[in-house]
């Protein structure tokens, strides 16, 4: 059994939404993007269909403060959000959370392939 259209003002709302794989597809680039710290021109998103459900797989670069002050600073390792590894395991749970949350889309995963490294020779890792 279906639930009940919504109501607005007491008038009952009948049809249905849709949000585009291109509108997903952007939504998913910026979350990737945010949570790498990259441009969203840099991510690709691709999607499947697995059992019902999203599930989305990214390819990008991620990135990095200079070794140079890594190799001066150690400690600068973790203020840019530790390893590689483990930036990217952190990314997987908030991409999956921004994109569930903004497009009200039920993903079943989030796979990520790190395809190279961006030097941010600014402050702070983004």
């Amino acid at each position: 059994m279906s639930p009940p259209p919504p109501v607005v003002r007491g008038q009952a709302l009948s049809g249905h939404n849709r949000i585009s794989t291109q509108a997903l597809t952007s939504l998913a680039r910026a979350a990737a993007a945010q949570a790498l710290g990259i441009d969203p021109e840099d991510v690709r998103a691709d999607w499947t269909d697995d059992d019902g459900l999203l599930a989305l797989s990214l390819v990008a670069p991620i990135s990095i403060p200079p070794l140079q002050s890594v190799v001066r600073d150690p400690a600068r390792l973790e203020s840019a959000g530790g390893s590689i590894w483990d930036r990217t395991v952190r990314a997987k749970a908030s991409i999956m959370a921004t994109v569930s949350e903004l497009s009200g889309s039920r993903l079943s995963r989030v796979d990520i392939r790190i395809s190279g490294a961006k030097v941010n020779t600014g402050g702070r890792v983004r």
